[in-house]
């Protein structure tokens, strides 16, 4: 159990904008769920850099995608920390290709892996944080959203729909004390955006890609008591891409 009895849950955090988010809310003093897929190895290493550090982690498997492995996750991190009150939505997949060459099952697993499984896990979170009226979910979506990026239909609608998804929570659960925020990062040096075009960050005014620790800055904030009159919000996360 952590000193203030409750911990963070961030999904997709074996590496990247996740490992990046873990890490800093640990600095922060709570106790973290590292989950992640199949990169064992690599959740291990966020554990051992945050353990370094004097925080506290745990890395758990689950495949947010497949529904009911959210009941697992959350139960052993209960277990081993107390319940989780600051939820980051993180695990995000892309399968890109042009409208008429996504198939079903590409259209599929992105949906499921970047907005039904933060669904779930929401809705799982929900329980503890309004019995406790204190609560934090952050989801990370992405400015392909709110902006037409070519080749990624399936993507840009499981944005877009999280950041519906964030807004339609937040206004539920905001008489509790439970607040329900989004980042949309633009475009950010990681292992999702390889392949990406090098023409978008030319189109940056700030001429230049992100980091994952800035986009975990303001995870960072949106989980902290400071943000607690913040809900329902969008922080764009881009250089000024959508300026």
């Amino acid at each position: 159990m952590s000193e203030n009895g409750h911990c963070a849950l961030v999904t997709g955090a074996s590496r990247g904008i996740g490992a990046a988010i873990a890490t800093g809310l640990a600095a922060d003093g709570v106790p973290v769920g590292v989950n992640y897929r199949r990169d064992r190895e690599g959740a291990d290493h966020v554990v051992a850099d945050i353990e370094e550090a004097g925080g506290r982690a745990l890395a758990v498997q689950a495949d947010v995608a497949q529904a009911g492995a959210e009941k697992e996750l959350f139960s052993e991190l209960e277990e081993h920390f107390g319940p989780v009150l600051v939820l980051v939505n993180n695990a995000g997949t892309r399968a890109d290709a042009l409208a008429p060459q996504i198939d079903d099952e590409a259209w599929e697993h992105v949906i499921e892996t970047n907005l039904s499984a933060a669904f779930r896990t929401t809705r799982r979170a929900l329980r503890a944080m309004l019995r406790a009226r204190f609560g934090r979910v952050v989801n990370v979506a992405s400015i392909v959203g709110q902006r037409a990026n070519p080749g990624q239909a399936n993507y840009a609608a499981s944005k877009a729909g999280l950041v519906a998804l964030t807004k339609t929570v937040a206004a539920e659960v905001a008489r509790r004390s439970v607040t329900v925020n989004a980042v949309a990062p633009g475009f950010v040096e990681t292992e999702l955006t390889e392949g990406v075009s090098r023409e978008l960050v030319e189109a940056v005014p700030a001429r230049r890609a992100g980091t994952p620790e800035e986009v975990a800055a303001c995870v960072r904030f949106l989980a902290s008591e400071q943000a607690s009159y913040v809900t329902g919000a969008l922080l764009t996360v881009d250089g000024g891409l959508t300026a």
